[in-house]
C-alpha cells in the first residue's frame, strides 16, 4: 500500500525469503535486519542511506499468556527486546536521515494492550505500554526537529502467526482467540490506516490512532457470535 501511495520502500525482516518477494512485488530494496542485534540494525541504516521520509517501526510479537504469579522472565525480555528495545535501535540508527529528509515520520506499531492491562498479559502490555510511551517521548523530544511521531494502536488484529507464535504453535489455542468473531480487524485493515497516516499532510501529526474491529467493544468486551447446535 504503501508503495503504492509512491513510497519507495526498504523492507526489512529477518526471513529474507519473505521481504525478498515482497520487494520484488512492490519494486522495493530487501534488507535482511533482526532488530534485536545491532550490528543488523547498522546495515539497515547503511542500506537506508542519507536521507529517509518514513520510518514504520512493526517489529513485534507476544510470548506466552502466564499470569505474572507464573511468568517466564525470559519471554518477558524478549517481549520488550523487540516491542521497545527494537523500536529504539532502529529509530536511533535512522534518525539522522530522517531530519536530513526535511520531512520525516516516524511510526510506531503499539497495541490496544498499550492502553489497558488484562489477565494473562502482564508482559506483552507492559511492552506495549513502552511503544506507547517512547513514542510519546519522541515526540516531546523531537518538537524542534522536521520529524513527526505518530503510533496505531490495533485491537483484535487476525493473521496467520501473531497468536500462533504466541501459544508456542497451539492451533486450538490460537484459533479460541477468534472464535465466533465474524470479523476481525486484517493486516489489511492496519496497512491501510497506516498509508492513510503516513500521507497526511506535512504539518498534520496524528499522535495516535486506536483501530479496532466493530465486535471489540473493549479489550474485554467481544461480540462472538453462538456456536451452531
Amino acid at each position: 500500500m504503501l508503495a503504492g501511495a509512491g513510497f519507495q520502500v526498504t523492507c526489512a525482516a529477518r526471513r529474507a525469503d519473505r521481504i525478498g518477494a515482497l520487494a520484488d512485488e512492490i519494486g522495493g530494496t530487501a534488507v535482511t535486519c533482526d532488530v534485536t542485534d545491532a550490528a543488523s540494525v547498522a546495515g539497515l541504516a547503511d542500506a537506508v542511506g542519507g536521507t529517509l521520509n518514513l520510518l514504520v517501526n512493526n517489529a513485534g510479537g507476544a510470548f506466552g499468556a502466564t499470569p505474572v504469579a507464573e511468568a517466564d522472565v525470559d519471554d518477558w525480555r524478549r517481549m520488550y527486546d523487540v516491542n521497545v528495545l527494537g523500536l529504539v535501535r532502529v529509530t536511533r540508527a535512522l534518525l539522522p536521515a530522517l531530519i536530513a529528509s526535511g520531512d520525516g515520520m516516524i511510526l510506531n506499531v503499539g497495541s490496544t494492550a498499550g492502553r489497558i492491562a488484562y489477565e494473562g498479559g502482564g508482559g506483552y502490555t507492559a511492552a506495549k505500554h513502552g511503544t506507547q510511551v517512547v513514542s510519546e517521548t519522541l515526540r516531546l523530544e523531537l518538537w524542534d526537529q522536521p520529524v513527526r511521531v505518530c503510533e496505531i494502536a490495533p485491537g483484535m488484529v487476525k493473521t496467520d502467526e501473531f497468536a500462533l507464535v504466541r501459544f508456542d504453535g497451539d492451533q486450538q489455542k490460537a484459533d479460541a482467540i477468534y472464535a465466533g468473531v465474524a470479523a476481525p480487524l486484517t493486516a489489511e485493515d492496519v496497512a491501510d490506516a497506516i498509508t492513510w497516516m503516513a500521507t497526511r499532510p506535512a504539518h498534520v501529526n496524528v499522535d495516535e490512532l486506536v483501530i479496532r474491529p466493530r465486535a471489540q467493544a473493549a479489550q474485554h468486551k467481544v461480540f462472538r457470535e453462538p456456536s451452531a447446535p
